[in-house]
């Protein structure tokens, strides 16, 4: 079973959503490749069914650390979006 069979046209009517984050400005600054493999993933939606326009990219934590308290208010929306059932599709790759 491929990823594009498990798309079902409920899905769809959803948004789909990609967090793109990096843990610091020098990530951010050197590690470009990554970022741009992020932001990437919006094609991956679109090749899975979704139109562009329903593809949120959420990169507002771009250069936040996850540790300690620093506060992350993209992950705090896509957590929201989450759990609020607004969307069926959230995108990351693992850096």
């Amino acid at each position: 079973m491929n990823d594009a069979s498990k798309v079902k046209p409920s899905h769809i009517q959803r948004a789909a959503f990609v967090y793109i984050r990096q843990s610091s400005p020098a990530q951010v600054e050197y590690n470009r490749e990554s970022t741009a493999r992020q932001y990437a993933l919006v094609e991956k939606a679109c090749q899975l069914g979704w139109a562009k326009e329903q593809v949120i990219v959420i990169d507002e934590d771009l250069g936040v650390s996850g540790s300690g308290f620093a506060e992350r208010s993209g992950f705090a929306r896509l957590t929201a979006e989450v759990a609020l059932s607004l969307n069926r599709l959230a995108l990351r790759v693992r850096c």
